[in-house]
């Protein structure tokens, strides 16, 4: 007898997918997208959220408490040159009003989340104050609203989509694929 043949990928994303339904949101019926690079994304990274948790664990418990990095102000410039970056698109993206602004500001508000946690965390004894001050007044809301502004760009998105298509007249009144 021959071995029996490796399954189609296509076959195991298309599995994959049956697993999860997909959100009842009215704008999945207008964002489609069925290429294979979107369909495995799910499914990959629900794996590698399963791995990363013993990972988090390992680390957790072998790294020393403390470490003297020979690289220490190159990683925080680093850093710090990224969240500019990431305020100066927000920035630039807002005054255009462009699409571009809903993934600018989600990545500012992920820098400046990650930014004040180091802060906090890596902060002498002496400099902790400054730095949990720094981080609920300026770091954290600062966060919150780049979050608020990439929420509410992509719902502004969605509403110029469903407009169009109604324009077009391809969507009822309930919402897209409720007609």
């Amino acid at each position: 007898m021959s071995p029996d043949p490796a399954p189609d990928p296509g076959d195991v994303v298309s599995k994959l997918d049956a697993l999860v339904e997909p959100a009842p949101e009215a704008e999945n019926a207008v964002l489609t997208d069925e290429a294979r690079i979107v369909r495995w994304t799910g499914p990959l990274f629900a794996a590698f959220s399963v791995i990363l948790l013993p990972w988090i664990i390992y680390l957790a418990e072998s790294l020393p408490g403390r470490q003297i990095s020979t690289h220490y102000d190159s990683a925080w410039a680093g850093f710090d040159v990224m969240l500019l970056l990431g305020v100066a698109s927000t920035g630039y993206f807002a005054l255009r009003r462009s699409r571009y602004l809903a993934t600018a500001a989600a990545a500012t508000a992920a820098l400046l989340v990650v930014d004040a946690w180091f802060d906090v965390i890596t902060s002498p004894r002496s400099q902790l104050p400054e730095s949990v001050l720094l981080a609920i007044a300026v770091e954290l809301p600062l966060a919150a609203v780049c979050a608020w502004l990439s929420y509410h760009t992509e719902q502004l998105a969605e509403r110029r989509i469903v407009l169009l298509l109604r324009r077009r007249g391809r969507v009822g009144r309930q919402g897209p694929g409720r007609q």
